[in-house]
């Protein structure tokens, strides 16, 4: 519970104060039986009623005072638990956001999404409720036993030989309770995951009439989730039963010996009225602190997988590595890299680039085209060997740094549901004119066309574009930034060789200070590359041009000959 310590630490006056009334309310309720009791064995029986109706007033007044108190604390405690419940969903994304690829994988979307979302919800829920039942609970708990034990000792000592037993139930049903709840939330990351599936391949799925498939799949892990909240569930709901049986045991107990004291003439009608009602005070704060535990036990299960990523220490820290004196911007020194560590996905991979060049690369489809641009990207590090950007090894220059220097295009990038402009800009501080330039030469001139133009307003994902239009988008989004050096990863598959030859002419004219790295399936929109390297099966088996390579890569060879369908490029020899 430090992680809960350590956010609520900032509202510890708040909390005090929340705290103070609270008790002050959760005190004045103590008195009202003693002062029914009163009534019922001195006043009433006197014929006093001056002294009952000054007594009806004082409880009149107490309970008025109880439920200000009570609505105020509540009030306060909603407010601090709201406040550090966002501080802790904000940290947490803000985790997420610079945890590295590699991290990113291991946890998992859809566990992220989860804890993002149900976690932080049973973490609010279990603080909300501590500072409201978590106060109230062990005051009216502890304070109508001392209160009862005044009035009524013997009592008191039968229905305190129920306690122990009560106690016992609470935690070992609680501390049972701990792991189910751990296995519930991690259900549910399986459920965001299978959900997350199926609304990213609904077409898909219909296209293929699957649809009764998907279902069993889906209530495959419905029932596995159901199945674990169920054990959760009805292992915490045997607390509420036995305590009831017990208090009721215990409640009968009291009638019973209140019942022969009265008879006897050692206690009064009105003492085993109030102390009924003190008992019934005790039940009700002993179920509370029933339910809290029960909030805690997931609460304290969230608290903790949350804490598990804040936890976790960045692996792509900035490192101190002198710079060096080359020619080349960017440089592959014998790098290799392996996703899972035991067998590499690319390997003893050297190139270089300067300032302004182009680099095509191609291959089949899995030879470790897309791990190049996102080592690039220093979205991992790699196992060996070194990547270098303007002389500076990679790792030694700051994440924002990096970004800010680059344009990319992914093979599966995203649109929001937003309107083009905040689309293309992407929260960067960039003006109308260089957006509709960046559109311009992004071939998107569909964008000026549109009534609405910047103002356009798109769909979840972008689904009122075509294909080719929202990899325009996509495009203008990387040149709006001006970057030093441009990474498209087959960015352009869904555009006809018209409009992909006027972009990459675009982008030589208009960005010649700009290093591209371009990663496409087609021979035409590499041929004309400053460089060409040729992937296969994570090795490198050809670098150079296009004329070449024709020659001493059978590889690119056989691509020409099955895209181009001779020597000669069907449009020309111009091309990026």
């Amino acid at each position: 519970m430090h992680l809960i310590r350590t956010y609520i630490k900032p509202y510890y006056g708040r909390l005090f104060w929340q705290m103070l009334i609270k008790i002050g309310g959760t005190v004045i309720e103590l008195f009202l039986p003693s002062m029914l009791s009163i009534i019922l064995d001195d006043y009433a029986p006197a014929g006093d009623m001056h002294g009952v109706w000054m007594m009806g007033i004082g409880m009149l007044l107490c309970a008025v005072l109880a439920w200000l108190g009570n609505c105020t604390a509540n009030r306060l405690s909603t407010g601090i638990s709201r406040e550090m419940t966002r501080k802790l969903r904000k940290d947490l994304f803000d985790k997420i956001e610079n945890l590295s690829a590699a991290q990113r994988d291991r946890i998992t979307d859809s566990s992220m999404v989860s804890r993002l979302t149900s976690d932080t919800y049973n973490v609010h829920q279990m603080v909300d409720r501590m500072q409201r039942m978590g106060v109230r609970a062990p005051i009216l708990l502890l304070g109508g036993l001392i209160v009862a034990a005044c009035l009524e000792p013997v009592l008191t000592l039968v229905m305190a030989a129920t306690l122990p037993l009560l106690l016992l139930v609470v935690v070992i049903i609680s501390k049972r309770g701990l792991p189910l709840y751990t296995r519930v939330q991690q259900c549910e990351d399986g459920m965001v995951r299978k959900i997350q599936e199926n609304m990213a391949g609904a077409r898909v799925v219909r296209a293929l009439s699957r649809t009764a498939w998907e279902r069993d799949r889906f209530d495959e892990v419905n029932a596995s989730l159901a199945d674990s909240q169920k054990d959760a569930s009805m292992t915490m709901a045997m607390v509420s039963p036995l305590v009831n049986l017990l208090l009721n045991i215990g409640l009968a107990a009291v009638v019973l010996v209140g019942a022969v004291r009265v008879s006897m003439g050692v206690s009064q009608p009105g003492k085993i009225i109030a102390f009924m009602s003190y008992f019934t005070i005790i039940l009700n704060a002993l179920l509370a602190v029933s339910r809290l535990f029960m909030m805690y036990s997931k609460g304290q299960a969230s608290a903790k997988r949350i804490g598990e990523i804040l936890a976790m220490e960045s692996e792509l820290k900035v490192k101190d590595i002198p710079p060096v004196e080359e020619n080349a911007y960017l440089v592959f020194d014998h790098v290799s890299f392996s996703y899972n560590k035991h067998r590499p996905d690319v390997e003893d991979i050297s190139f270089s680039l300067k300032e302004g060049e182009t680099l095509g690369i191609i291959g089949p489809t899995g030879s470790g085209k897309s791990t190049l641009l996102a080592l690039m990207l220093r979205q991992y590090d790699p196992d060996q060997g070194e990547i270098r950007i303007g002389g500076r090894n990679i790792a030694s220059i700051p994440p924002e740094e990096l970004r800010k220097n680059v344009g990319i295009v992914f093979q599966n990038d995203f649109l929001m549901a937003d309107t083009l402009r905040e689309n293309i800009r992407f929260g960067r501080d960039i003006n109308d004119q260089s957006l509709m330039t960046a559109t311009e030469r992004a071939q998107a001139e569909f964008i000026r066309q549109n009534d609405d133009q910047l103002d356009f307003a798109l769909n979840v994902r972008g689904r009122n574009l075509s294909g080719g239009q929202q990899q325009r988008v996509l495009i203008s989004r990387a040149l709006a930034g001006k970057p030093r050096l441009l990474l498209l990863d087959d960015c352009s598959s869904a555009l006809d060789f018209k409009t992909d030859l006027a972009l990459r002419h675009a982008i030589r004219e208009a960005y010649q200070n700009t290093t591209t790295v371009l990663v496409a399936q087609r021979v035409s929109a590499v041929m004309a590359a400053d460089h060409i390297l040729v992937m296969d099966h994570g090795r490198v088996v050809g670098y150079g041009k296009h004329g070449a390579l024709k020659e001493s890569c059978p590889l690119y060879h056989d691509l020409c000959l099955l895209q181009l369908g001779s020597e000669q490029h069907p449009s020309g020899k111009e091309a990026v």
